[in-house]
């Protein structure tokens, strides 16, 4: 008996629900862009949806526009890695980002602030209702820029430090092996408009031919990644062998 509820408990522990409001509705894709299920690649569509701890990967084109329940929007640029929900018993964690970009919309509930957080190598971005966009360039720096509202950053490794409060156009990087120096302020709005620019260049030029990024893309290449809808269809059958004697 006691074999039997062990049995039981394993099974159960193997087998952990999804938190409701937890998981993520993928609302556009353009381009190449995965989501990792136990390490493997698997093409994202339209309409699918994004588990906690699911890896999100961006080839050279690829971008992908994200919703969570509470209305929330995250954006994800060429070229990015991310995790959604790492840590699935915290709600608040809402992106890992380890390498690119993302723009993150973040909606009030009920008009009062809807607590997030955003965490990169170098920094914690914590969110209460806003717009703003994060770049991780290179694994050791980390890009913080606000559009609308008001975040606060953290040093990821020297949280000792006081933390720094960006408002509407304020920018602010932030080094892995410095303490966090006095926010910027983006006059005439010039850092934002490039980013802008960027966003906008990849989301309406024209996909032509593969990316550089080691995976095949979409549609494209010799086989479709797993959940590819555009996958090429398999090859036709070879003919069957002529009768005997022709």
């Amino acid at each position: 008996m006691a074999l039997a509820i062990l049995g039981t408990t394993v099974a159960s522990a193997q087998m952990l629900p999804v938190a409701p409001g937890s998981t993520g509705k993928v609302l556009h894709v353009q381009g190449q862009v995965q989501v990792l299920k136990d390490e493997v690649p698997w093409a994202i569509n339209v309409g699918d949806i994004v588990n906690p701890k699911q890896e999100i990967i961006t080839g050279a084109d690829g971008y992908a526009k994200i919703q969570v329940p509470d209305g929330s929007v995250f954006e994800i640029f060429p070229g990015s890695r991310a995790t959604f929900r790492s840590n699935q018993g915290n709600m608040r964690e809402l992106l890992d980002l380890w390498i690119g970009r993302v723009k993150v919309h973040i909606e009030k509930l009920n008009g009062q602030p809807n607590r997030n957080r955003i965490n990169t190598p170098s920094a914690v971005i914590s969110v209460r209702g806003t717009i703003f966009d994060v770049t991780v360039e290179d694994g050791d720096s980390t890009l913080v820029l606000v559009e609308e509202g008001q975040v606060a950053v953290q040093h990821a490794l020297m949280p000792f430090g006081s933390e720094k409060l960006l408002n509407r156009g304020d920018y602010l990087r932030v080094y892995k092996s410095q303490p966090i120096a006095d926010k910027s302020f983006d006059k005439g709005g010039t850092l934002q408009k490039m980013l802008k620019m960027a966003a906008d260049i990849w989301v309406t030029m024209p996909r032509v031919g593969g990316g550089s990024s080691p995976l095949p893309a979409p549609g494209r290449g010799p086989v479709g990644l797993p959940g590819d809808t555009s996958a090429p269809a398999p090859p036709p059958a070879a003919p069957p062998p002529p009768p005997p004697g022709v």
